[in-house]
């Protein structure tokens, strides 16, 4: 079968396209069989529906105070009574501790940066040479009659 995974059961895909399929056919009047897996699955699904069925019918029961029980369809099969399991209590854990990371500060240089139109550097300043970077822009542009800028540029230091 494509569906399946290497150890373990059928996929929850598979499970639905049979229960689909299967609601397509009750649909449809055609005959239903089940295989064995099918009725353990649904014999499951019917018990937890059912607990919960039973709790609403008795306290519906209870508030109108009828005590016949399908009176009106007899010809209907009795529904059998399902042993209600009661679950232990869930143990609660602690929630587990975040744990944080210590981020690394990575120190900058501030640097002025003469470009050209391409993106290349044609000179580069300390943060505090800001006239020598405009010195130097002004020289390029003159000498090359072309576009140049300058930029602020933050590069990180590196560990010496």
């Amino acid at each position: 079968m494509a569906g399946r995974r290497a150890g373990a059961g059928r996929s929850r895909l598979d499970l639905r396209r049979e229960a689909d399929a299967l609601e397509a056919r009750e649909r449809e009047g055609e005959e239903v069989v089940e295989t064995d897996e099918d009725e353990e699955e649904d014999e499951d699904e019917d018990e937890e529906e059912g607990d919960e069925a039973e709790a609403e019918g008795d306290a519906d029961a209870d508030a109108a105070g009828d005590d016949d029980d399908d009176s009106d369809d007899e010809d209907a099969p009795k529904k059998k009574k399902k042993v209600v399991k009661k679950k232990a209590p869930a143990k609660v854990k602690a929630p587990a501790k975040k744990r944080t990371r210590a981020v690394k500060e990575v120190r900058k240089r501030a640097t002025w940066v003469v470009f050209d139109n391409a993106g290349k550097r044609a000179g580069v300043f300390p943060f505090p040479q800001k006239k020598e970077a405009e010195k130097l822009l002004a020289e390029k542009i003159e000498e090359k009659k072309t576009t140049f800028y300058i930029q602020l540029v933050k590069e990180d230091i590196a560990a010496e």
